[in-house]
């Protein structure tokens, strides 16, 4: 019983530390990425600000 506790500890922290150092910043930087491309392609057929 205490090796299974032991066991989902150990996955627990591995989850969390997966979350927070890889898949936290690939999904911000993806967001902030394609925020700034779907800026850059607007302003490509609108033209830019104030035009």
């Amino acid at each position: 019983m205490d090796s299974d506790q032991s066991a989902a500890k150990s996955r627990e922290l591995k989850s969390f530390l997966f979350l927070t150092i890889v898949l936290a910043p690939v999904v911000a930087v993806t967001l902030v990425g394609g925020l700034g491309f779907a800026i850059w392609i607007y302003q490509i057929i609108a033209g830019p600000p104030g035009a």
